[in-house]
């Protein structure tokens, strides 16, 4: 569900190392008793005869924030896809192996892919608001699942955009074209939006790539935040950004998941040789 109240953390810029070394016990061990939300298993993935991702197998547990790190091309976005099944849209893909979300097998025929795609929500690299006001981008994926009252849609608007930490900023301005927002209020305009449908998983692929350093740090807190009630898998390339707030990161290498395991330890000893070259920088 949407919370209602958001906190505003306050951080000093560290490096992803002298951060691990302060993390709050609390956030480092959220995921260890958690609940498997997301499991992959023996997972190969092809764009027509080209391989892209090789017997990738991972647990994600319930609620906490999971990061795929590694150097461009490396399968991360192709991965985070899979787990909507967004990669169905392009045509000649296929994929071995089994993705269970909540349980469920996503690739089981009988699957409803509008379902699942409400369940897990997806938050892109660039932010893409809808052509509309700030209110019906945020009305409009509980519009399209029927919901027809007014006065629901305004406590639903409300709601995600305070989630979203949004709302004291546009809260007198809700008919105003979402495309008048800076970039950063953008994203987290996007991020109410997929909050809207209530889902259980928050995709994010390098959401915060494309804007200023202020707005990435709310979208940093914002996150933090959220991971208190949902599970959020986050692509990044900022490899201080996945040790500040994410709980378990994997690193990926040519399509291949060389690790995954709980951030402070990736970062300070990790298992893998390859591992350890890319995050002090020998490579990518």
């Amino acid at each position: 569900m949407v919370k209602l109240n958001t906190r505003n953390i306050k951080r000093e810029n560290e490096t992803a190392v002298g951060y691990l070394n302060n993390l709050d016990e609390g956030q480092t061990e959220n995921m260890e008793n958690g609940y498997s939300e997301v499991k992959v298993e023996g997972l190969n993935f092809f764009y027509g005869s080209k391989q892209a991702l090789f017997n990738v197998d991972i647990m994600v547990e319930e609620k906490g924030v999971a990061a795929l790190i590694g150097p461009s091309g490396c399968g991360k976005s192709t991965f985070l896809r899979v787990l909507n099944r967004m990669n169905d849209l392009i045509p000649g893909t296929r994929l071995e192996g089994r993705v269970t979300v909540h349980g469920e097998d996503i690739y089981d025929p009988a699957t409803d892919v509008v379902k699942l795609r409400k369940k897990v929500g997806m938050v892109f690299q660039q932010p893409n608001p809808f052509p509309k006001s700030i209110f019906d981008n945020i009305a409009y994926g509980p519009r399209i699942d029927g919901q027809k009252n007014k006065a629901v849609l305004s406590e639903i608007v409300e709601e995600s955009l305070k989630g979203a930490a949004l709302w004291d900023e546009v809260k007198d301005r809700l008919h105003e074209p979402a495309l008048a927002l800076s970039g950063g209020q953008q994203q987290r305009l996007c991020i109410a939006r997929a909050l809207a449908v209530q889902p259980r998983i928050l995709l994010m692929d390098e959401p915060t790539s494309a804007i200023d350093p202020i707005a990435t740090q709310r979208i940093e807190d914002l996150i933090r935040d959220l991971c208190t009630d949902y599970t959020i898998i986050i692509v990044t390339h900022n490899m201080q950004q996945a040790a500040r707030i994410s709980d378990n990161t994997g690193f990926f290498l040519q399509g291949e998941m060389v690790e995954w395991g709980k951030t402070s330890q990736l970062f300070t000893k990790p298992e893998d040789q390859r591992t350890e070259d890319y995050i002090t920088g020998r490579f990518g």
